[in-house]
């Protein structure tokens, strides 16, 4: 895996009221769940790169408010017109 340095203010750390790990762990947390709700990572890399298991991650993600559905608009039209079939032959 390849290594992202980011510099930050220290007085970040002053108004945040965490240590520097659990400033830097949220920072990787954000930055791997933001790249899962633009599409651009799966669920399972985003967890990795955030350092969590994928399951504590999608669950983390529902505590930010970002979707842990991650559908196109077309995968979206076709879940829901499967979920509809589905419906009808019960």
């Amino acid at each position: 895996m390849k290594t992202l340095e980011i510099s930050y203010p220290e007085d970040i750390l002053a108004e945040s009221g965490e240590t520097p790990e659990e400033l830097e762990q949220e920072l990787r947390f954000l930055v791997a769940a933001k790249l899962y709700e633009m599409g651009r990572i799966t669920s399972g890399h985003a967890a990795e790169m955030a350092g969590m298991d994928r399951v504590p991650f999608l669950n983390e993600l529902g505590r930010h408010r970002i979707s842990v559905v991650n559908y196109s608009p077309e995968e979206l039209t076709r879940e829901i017109e499967e979920a509809k079939q589905r419906a009808q032959n019960e």
